[in-house]
């Protein structure tokens, strides 16, 4: 037996002798040669395998350097109060195969003509141009973003804007089918994950999301978890919408998680959007929330939240692994740091998740194209163009291309961005507030 897997162990141990930095394809190569071993040893997944990952190696850049080498933020991405937009949020789909009560209305959502939708190539290209003015964060939500075929592709894409300033790369989920694809996307870059589940009972699972499917969100969440302890490094955060006389009761279940696991569980209180039916008395406020879990752990304590743009406040209880979340976007809004900006499946751009106006960037983008969806041949073509009339090669009598329409579309977004408000309306206001779906924003 020895000598049968001393082969499997030299594999892994040169995947991270090959580098001082491990990378995400070698991560999920060892959670598969994990596998193996476990089937061998007949040991159930978790149990740790004589398989030691070298820690992160720090930086060897000082920080006056660092600073020094600091570019000014752009100015299309800060606002009129100082704001400056790092976080990008991008819907990929309209499509999602739950129907979660506050999220969709029952009859569902029309849906946009495929057409409408932005392409693979068009979200990278926006990708490319926000990275370059200094995103440094993009997160992948719908709908569903599993449920779009190219989702792999697509990471893998963006993935590549590690190298021009992206540092994390990020997927909002239901999970149902996230099993199947995690790994795939840890190869691609993907550095944390937002699991949405709203309660631990399977019958209420299938209340609340009108659908079945709660034991492939638990295997989701049971696989990164795994993987994480390979060493894969992705941040796990469960979203928690918290309604009252629905699943309030399952607040210190959902906290006993983080017992032994490093999830940071965040509970979001309920929010209006068109078609969920939201009201202020099915709403649990932050405070009350916080009540609920100090009765079972009175030592429940605030901590430091992670940067001046966090939005969930964070506490913990002593002892535990895990964290606690609270978005209190009701009651104790946290406009006055926010910076993130919202693009649309069907590519329009929200600067705020509950303002109603938005600027169309597909339009724009595909203006040159005289309007119809942009493909990789369509993208390089009109990029050629555009490399054609900086260089003065002869024959190049077509329409600007690639870069002016860069530049049109940061003056696009920049008085967006400047159009942005101060905070967002009160509780009384949003209630009665035009707006999309939740499904059709993508959070």
């Amino acid at each position: 037996m020895e000598a049968a897997l001393r082969p499997v162990y030299r594999r892994l141990h040169t995947i991270w002798l090959r580098s001082s930095i491990c990378s995400k394809r070698d991560i999920a190569s060892v959670a598969a040669a994990q596998h193996r071993l476990q089937d061998i040893y007949h040991q159930p997944p978790g149990k740790s395998l004589p398989v030691s990952l070298p820690p992160p190696q720090p930086s060897t850049v000082p920080p006056t350097q660092r600073l020094k080498d600091a570019k000014p933020f752009s100015h299309f991405l800060t606002d009129n109060f100082h704001r400056q937009h790092t976080y990008l949020r991008i819907s990929v789909t309209e499509r999602c195969n739950l129907r979660c009560t506050y999220c969709m209305p029952a009859a569902g959502v029309p849906l946009s003509p495929p057409a409408h939708l932005l392409t693979t190539p068009e979200i990278v290209y926006l990708s490319e141009l926000f990275v370059g003015q200094g995103v440094r964060k993009i997160r992948l939500t719908g709908g569903e973003p599993t449920v779009r075929k190219d989702i792999l592709p697509l990471m893998h894409e963006i993935g590549q804007l590690r190298s021009k300033g992206l540092k994390e790369l990020c997927l909002t989920t239901n999970g149902i089918s996230l099993h199947r694809k995690l790994d795939a996307m840890v190869d691609a870059g993907l550095t944390g994950v937002n699991l949405s589940l709203d309660t631990l009972d399977p019958y209420q699972f299938q209340i609340m999301t009108r659908r079945k499917g709660f034991d492939m969100v638990i295997k989701s969440l049971e696989r990164i978890l795994e993987m994480n302890r390979l060493g894969a490094g992705i941040r796990l955060k469960l979203n928690v919408v918290v309604m009252r006389g629905v699943n309030e009761h399952e607040i210190v279940p959902f906290v006993e998680l983080g017992k032994d696991e490093d999830i940071e569980i965040r509970f979001i209180e309920y929010m209006p959007f068109d078609g969920n039916k939201w009201s202020q008395q099915k709403m649990l406020s932050y405070k009350e929330m916080v009540a609920i879990i100090r009765e079972k752990h009175p030592g429940l304590c605030r901590q430091q939240d992670e940067g001046r743009s966090e939005t969930s406040k964070t506490w913990q209880v002593p002892g535990f692994r895990g964290k606690i979340g609270f978005i209190t976007s009701m009651t104790e809004n946290f406009c006055g740091t926010c910076n993130r900006l919202r693009i649309t499946a069907d590519g329009n751009l929200k600067v705020c998740l509950f303002g109603n106006s938005e600027v169309n960037l597909r339009d724009l983008l595909r203006r040159e194209n005289n309007g119809e969806p942009i493909d990789w041949a369509a993208l390089e073509a009109l990029t050629e163009v555009e490399m054609d009339r900086q260089q003065g090669v002869s024959g190049s009598t077509g329409p600007l291309g690639y870069g002016q329409r860069e530049r049109d579309l940061l003056e696009v977004i920049g008085m967006a961005v400047k159009r942005k408000k101060e905070r967002h309306a009160g509780m009384g206001q949003l209630e009665n507030m035009k707006n999309r779906p939740m499904i059709l924003i993508g959070g």
